[in-house]
């Protein structure tokens, strides 16, 4: 079993951009999956933007970034990031789910998701918001 946490930065319109700029200076793989990739256009004018990608280098740097669809509120000062946690299996996700919850304030039932086998978001007693998933092997993008 394996488990991660990674930082997930939210953008308006400008996480390819980063994406793209953080693998110039940190080298690694970029991948991207498009609202339009997943099937999960709420906006024909988002449909290119970026639902999930992120940055993974040799050298252990890793930067998660989405983004956040026009319909959701954004303020970068308020919800720049979230802390991604993925692993392996759904039994491993779930016991740390469980553990989460407690005090919880839950934006995201965990659930299986077009994206991945289970997916959730909370938001921890102490205000961090917290992305959990199974994670799945996508195309270099």
């Amino acid at each position: 079993m394996s488990v991660s946490a990674v930082t997930h930065l939210n953008f308006r319109g400008d996480a390819r951009a980063a994406l793209a700029f953080y693998q110039s200076v940190f080298d690694g793989q970029l991948t991207v999956v498009t609202y339009k990739d997943a099937d999960n256009v709420q906006d024909p004018a988002e449909a290119d933007q970026v639902m999930w990608g992120q940055v993974t280098a040799d050298n252990g740097f890793r930067v998660m970034a989405y983004d956040v669809p026009s319909g959701k509120p954004w303020d970068q000062g308020e919800n720049a990031f979230f802390l991604s946690l993925r692993g392996d299996t759904a039994e491993e996700v779930t016991a740390y789910w469980d553990g989460l919850t407690e005090g919880a304030t839950v934006l995201q039932p965990l659930g299986p998701a077009q994206w991945a086998p289970l997916y959730g978001m909370l938001k921890d007693r102490f205000g961090v918001t917290w992305v959990v998933d199974v994670a799945v092997a996508y195309p270099a993008g």
